[in-house]
């Protein structure tokens, strides 16, 4: 079997980065994670690749200052050295100019810790505890010019529990994120998705059942007064 070679961009730990490698460990996998790239040489993901034999790259953004343009035709340089076909952002904080995008389009996948379009950008935790949602969560989606924008892949929900703060929420949200990833890639490495009218569909993946609903509904006549 021929594997898509992925690149993972990162900006820091790189947990999903981790997940994608774990994932991409399973022969059957079609997805090879073939670099891992930072625009800090301080990003601690880097020693987590590095230690497992994936090759690193580091193109330091800030050497660039405010030319983006040349931060990433630095970072495709690299790229095309290693025959990428699948770019997967992985904590990677880096907002990407439309040219770049438009040269990965349909190659480039993202997860954001909420439930897109809900609270894109960052501080996603702090701000689904401000607003009292009941259910937050994570995406997967491929990304377009638009911060946090582009056809959704997959998505996973979590309640919203009394008594979380940011951290707690976090971790419940990190755990999907990690379980939802490597779905999604596998989907795109493999071909089976496609877009029409901005809207992603998935080849042969079944939808979920049921509902998930938080604070449950009592049954008729059984509530507490």
């Amino acid at each position: 079997m021929t594997r898509t070679r992925v690149a993972a961009l990162i900006s820091g730990r790189g947990s999903n980065m981790a997940a994608l490698l774990a994932a991409a460990a399973a022969p059957a996998y079609p997805a090879e994670i073939a670099l891992v790239l930072s625009n800090r040489a301080d990003a601690a993901g880097l020693a987590t690749a590095a230690a497992r034999g994936v090759p690193t790259a580091v193109v330091e953004s800030r050497a660039f200052g405010r030319d983006r343009a040349g931060f990433e035709a630095a970072m495709q340089a690299v790229l095309d050295r290693h025959d990428i076909g699948i770019l997967a952002l992985a904590g990677f904080m880096r907002v990407l100019t439309e040219g770049f995008v438009a040269r990965w389009d349909g190659r480039m996948i993202n997860i954001h810790p909420s439930l897109l379009p809900a609270f894109p950008g960052l501080d996603t935790h702090a701000r689904a505890l401000a607003a009292g949602v009941r259910l937050h969560g994570c995406t997967v989606h491929l990304v377009s010019a638009g911060v946090d924008e582009g056809p959704i892949l997959a998505q996973a929900a979590v309640p919203v529990l009394p008594g979380d703060d940011e951290a707690t929420l976090a971790a419940r949200v990190l755990a999907e994120e990690h379980r939802l990833y490597p779905a999604a890639l596998a989907w795109l490495a493999a071909g089976r998705v496609a877009v029409a009218g901005g809207v992603a569909r998935v080849d042969g993946v079944v939808g979920a059942q049921g509902c998930l609903a938080n604070p449950l509904p009592a049954a008729p006549g059984l509530s507490k007064g």
